[in-house]
């Protein structure tokens, strides 16, 4: 029998798979919000928003359920990175590990020093990496990047991401209810029960972390970190010796799965309900004002300069190695691309100034323009680098 010839993956399935394509839809997202708040449209975007779905408002709805379920897929990737990736040795850690911190604690400083103690609270904001923005802009450049760069992305703002985990955890938490964290430790006991015990079905973790979800969001504690909890909790790896050791494991399936609806679904509307800013009517002091200026340069420059300086510091040591055939002009192209913070950014955002409509808007003005210039110009730089490989095209 003549054996069928392979069929060629669909447009849409191309475009699925692609790295750069959840970035190119959220940043089509955006830019929808931005058109929308400064519309005629603007009063029904705000009242959609703020209308009430049972016990929670379609923003809240959005900000605290639907973003558990990305913070669920950051905290799948952490763990897969830190026990069987990317990070699961200290060697590999070291480089991404020490460039992320000087990228989480440069970018603040920055900002500290150009705000007050009214709004120091913000600080956190240019501190986060947009994995899907950043890793899509530098697949677009192909082959002119170096692997061990991508590689080096993507731990880098993995770090990042639970370095962000933590510090929502520690810095933007208030209110405490004790019974509803005490129940939503003898949750979490059970799930890593449920891991102990070998079990691998994935519904009775998921049931369980909807009761974590809302005990989480009771308790005072952001209830997307609820997300990252379970996450911890989701076996790695199959049971050995049974039928079944060799099928992908819980949290495999579980990341795989959650791939297209974070990417194209869940991040897109969070940057639907999020990114839009009305300019219009805005005093033209908050294009210039502390927090605008901070979170953007704390993106453009204290990322940059904070990643670049970090690992060039860590090389010269000898605590970590160089990206393998990438040349120092790259590594500052991929520093570059770190300050793209636009999801994370306007996360913390929400949690740094809840209900102070003014500043939410100027810090969001920097993320946008902080985040556009230093992806393109890391792209720019990226572009036109020399590799230290001669087999990697230059131009």
């Amino acid at each position: 029998m003549t054996k069928a010839p392979h069929a060629r993956p669909s447009a849409l399935r191309r475009f699925l798979e692609g790295q750069s394509s959840a970035g190119l839809v959220l940043m089509g997202a955006a830019a929808l919000a931005l058109v929308i708040a400064n519309s005629p449209l603007a009063g029904a975007y705000e009242a959609v928003l703020h209308a009430y779905l049972g016990p929670l408002s379609v923003s809240h709805w959005i900000n605290d359920g639907l973003m558990a379920v990305f913070f669920l897929l950051v905290g799948l990737e952490i763990k897969r990175e830190v026990l069987d990736g990317q990070l699961s040795t200290w060697p590999r850690r070291a480089l991404p590990g020490i460039a992320a911190a000087g990228g989480m604690a440069v970018p603040a400083l920055v900002y500290l020093l150009l705000n007050g103690p009214e709004t120091a609270h913000g600080w956190a904001i240019p501190a986060a990496t947009d994995i899907a923005f950043a890793l899509g802009v530098i697949s677009l450049l192909g082959n002119r990047v170096p692997a061990s760069l991508r590689v080096f992305l993507a731990a880098l703002a993995i770090i990042d991401d639970l370095g962000a985990v933590i510090i929502i955890a520690l810095f933007y938490t208030s209110g405490l209810s004790l019974p509803d964290l005490a129940g939503a430790a003898l949750v979490l006991a059970v799930l890593f029960g449920l891991n102990r015990a070998g079990v691998t079905r994935l519904l009775p973790y998921m049931l369980l972390g909807l009761v974590l979800w809302v005990l989480v969001l009771r308790s005072g504690v952001h209830a997307t970190l609820a997300g990252v909890f379970l996450a911890l909790a989701i076996p790695l790896h199959t049971t050995r010796g049974t039928p079944d050791s060799d099928a992908p494991s819980p949290l495999h399936r579980l990341e795989h799965a959650l791939h297209l609806p974070v990417g194209f679904l869940i991040v897109p509307v969070f940057g639907l309900a999020n990114a839009g800013v009305t300019v219009i009517g805005l005093p033209g002091s908050a294009l210039a004002a502390p927090v605008t200026l901070g979170v953007g340069l704390g993106l453009l420059i204290g990322k940059a300069v904070g990643v670049f300086g970090a690992s060039m510091l860590s090389i010269r040591l000898g605590l970590a190695d160089m990206p393998a055939y990438a040349s120092r002009t790259q590594l500052f192209g991929t520093a570059l691309l770190c300050g793209i913070g636009f999801t994370m950014s306007l996360f913390i955002t929400l949690l740094a100034f809840p209900g102070e409509a003014l500043l939410q808007a100027e810090a969001k003005i920097g993320i946008l323009a902080g985040s556009f210039v230093s992806g393109l110009l890391g792209y720019a730089l990226l572009r036109v680098a020399r590799s230290d490989w001669p087999g990697t095209p230059s131009r």
